[in-house]
């Protein structure tokens, strides 16, 4: 019941830094339906079992099964993940990376703040979401484009704060 309880509350603290992100960035309904289907059974079941509370669930998934079965249930159905915009290249016939659409890039970057917040507490400073982008940059399968906005983004929070970056965010309509 521990791990429940623990769990939920994570999930829920995480969620609503993530609305309080989407408000300061001018996109507040998709704050609102941000991660809804973190508490479908499929994804919220396995979050319990395999809950730590230092790291996403999904890690621990991974290292049981060699995937995460609620990862892959939650990247397909939330459009602020990269993984979501990915789909066969009719010329290669491959899987390539498709470019977000902005509103979906700044929820991203809402969410990636607010989970660095969430797991590192105390340790959270403005540079952090850029490091951990940049820790697995080159292995990422991401849209150049999408990739070089968020990261942009993440510079600008590191350099100039939140404040400044929100307020960019809500002006920024494209690419």
């Amino acid at each position: 019941m521990n791990k429940f309880l623990e769990h939920f509350k994570t999930v829920t603290r995480h969620r609503n830094a993530v609305i309080k992100n989407c408000f300061k960035a001018g996109i507040p309904l998709q704050g609102l339906k941000h991660d809804l289907s973190k508490y479908s059974p499929e994804e919220f079941l396995n979050g319990v079992k395999f809950f730590q509370g230092t790291r996403s669930p999904h890690e621990a998934e991974r290292e049981k099964y060699g995937f995460s079965y609620a990862w892959m249930h939650h990247k397909g159905r939330n459009k602020h993940h990269f993984e979501y915009w990915c789909d066969y290249d009719p010329e290669t016939r491959k899987m390539s990376p498709v470019k977000m659409p902005v509103k979906y890039v700044k929820e991203m970057f809402c969410d990636r703040v607010a989970a660095s917040k969430i797991y590192m507490k105390e340790k959270y400073n403005d540079a952090s979401p850029l490091e951990y982008f940049m820790r697995a940059k080159k292995t990422r399968t991401i849209h150049s484009e999408t990739s070089a906005i968020l990261e942009y983004l993440l510079k600008m929070l590191r350099d100039r704060g939140e404040e400044y970056t929100f307020a960019y965010i809500r002006r920024l309509k494209k690419y």
